[in-house]
């Protein structure tokens, strides 16, 4: 039975949310306020906790940061009242599963819950970071952050990217489209680096709205501006020895692309309210799925933060580009999907197999990830069959991969080498896969005159 504890100074609403969480079947204590609590969760080991954001004796986000110091693998939901973006953002940053604002509905609070509880704990994907030369621990990496080398001339020729920009302290930006992976081969980048024993710091800069970049990169003290309750240190400071990620960095404001180049050029950094300059030593990476030099083109991006952030590039190819590594990917995400459900599905029937390989797969790695998840959820054997898959798999519109009258020459001559170099050249199954005869395979093949 899952323990959760609540704290709430609302006694009321406390003991009413207790009841009837007690009712669903969950072991359930409260605390009225954040010294009880901390006894309490010191003591205790609780699968999660539900605390409201604003104690009237202590900040809910500072208390988030103890309980994930005294447990890391407790899920922690925050209550409002206060719908505060920038609230929200520092809490999910902290370690917080989710946030949820009240009044919310008895259904609402258990759906979280049971997410929550079903989810592997934040920290076990990124380290809660305590202090910016905080070293990262050398412990096996989480599956979230595991990168898989395939065997396609695409992968090999990313692996040795990767290996040849890693150890020097190169500004790396990442492209590809979205889904392809650009955080993980980022922290592939860092794993690999002499920075790996320091923090990676992953920012969403499509997630943090403007007028909180500023705080959110360089850090603030308390009192500097409505809202700033405590000190708290940027992405900066905490990636300090490290490598910071900035993702969808293309959707940064002009005014926040130059105080990133400033602190870039100076290696300096002030947290806000703050005239104390701050030395920082981090390495950037950078990725986004829009064209910059566009952007550039256009006056939307800094055509010198640009060249900074550009000094090594690297394009990730689509899931279609690599289908040879298919079977590796699949095969991953099946083993991470059966961890998180706590199932036990072996594999793949034929049907689900010629399926993944005819599917052109616009949403790349993360779609083929929540197609196995969702398919091992649905599967009640030890083998996924296609009655699991989403429907737009097994019937696809337009499939660019079916060589209807090989129309456009091409095209077609592409996914012929492709389904042969995937089939190991037999002609018999890759004609099954390109879905035409083997007479009109060999017809197309002398036609190219391609050199098997």
């Amino acid at each position: 039975m899952p323990n959760i504890l609540i704290i709430e100074d609302d006694a009321a609403f406390c003991q009413m949310l207790q009841r009837f969480l007690t009712k669903r079947g969950y072991d359930v204590q409260t605390s009225f306020n954040a010294p009880e609590a901390k006894s309490k969760f010191k003591n205790t080991n609780f699968d999660l906790v539900l605390t409201d954001l604003r104690l009237p004796d202590y900040d809910g986000i500072q208390l988030l940061g103890d309980i994930k110091a005294v447990n890391p693998q407790t899920q922690v939901i925050l209550m409002t009242g206060y719908a505060e973006v920038a609230s929200a953002v520092d809490a999910m940053k902290k370690g917080a599963f989710d946030y949820i604002s009240k009044p919310f509905t008895p259904d609402d609070i258990v759906q979280l819950i049971e997410k929550a509880l079903d989810a592997p704990s934040k920290a076990s994907i990124k380290e809660v970071v305590k202090s910016p030369l905080a070293k990262t621990s050398e412990s096996g990496q989480n599956k979230t952050n595991t990168k898989i080398t395939g065997i396609s001339e695409a992968s090999k020729k990313l692996d040795e990217y990767i290996k040849l920009v890693a150890p020097t302290d190169m500004s790396v930006l990442v492209t590809g489209e979205s889904g392809t992976g650009k955080e993980v081969t980022a922290k592939a980048i860092h794993d690999n680096s002499h920075r790996s024993k320091y923090n990676f710091i992953a920012v969403d800069c499509g997630a943090i709205p403007k007028e909180l970049a500023t705080s959110e990169f360089f850090g603030h003290l308390k009192g500097s501006f409505t809202g700033a309750v405590e000190d708290k240190i940027g992405n900066f400071e905490a990636a300090n020895g490290g490598t910071l990620f900035l993702d969808e960095v293309g959707n940064l404001s002009y005014e926040n692309q130059i105080q990133l180049l400033r602190a870039l050029q100076e290696r300096k950094i002030k947290r806000i309210g703050s005239t104390k300059e701050i030395e920082v030593d981090v390495r950037i990476i950078t990725a986004t799925n829009e064209d910059l030099h566009e952007a550039v083109e256009k006056g939307d991006f800094r055509e010198d933060l640009y060249h900074r952030l550009n000094e090594f590039s690297i394009h990730l190819p689509s899931l279609e580009e690599r289908l040879e590594d298919l079977v590796f990917f699949a095969d991953y995400f099946l083993e991470k999907a059966n961890t998180d459900l706590k199932k036990e599905v072996h594999g793949f029937s034929d049907v689900v197999w010629e399926i993944f390989n005819q599917y052109h797969w616009p949403g790349n790695l993360r779609e083929l990830q929540n197609v196995i998840k969702r398919a091992v959820l649905l599967t009640t054997s030890d083998e996924v069959q296609s009655e699991a898959l989403p429907k737009e798999l097994v019937h696809p519109v337009n499939k660019p991969n079916t060589l209807e009258g090989f129309s456009k020459s091409e095209f077609e001559k592409d996914r012929i080498i492709k389904a042969l170099k995937k089939t190991n050249f037999n002609k018999s199954k890759a004609a099954k896969l390109l879905q035409v005869t083997r007479k009109t395979l060999y017809n197309r093949i002398n036609h190219y005159n391609l050199d098997l």
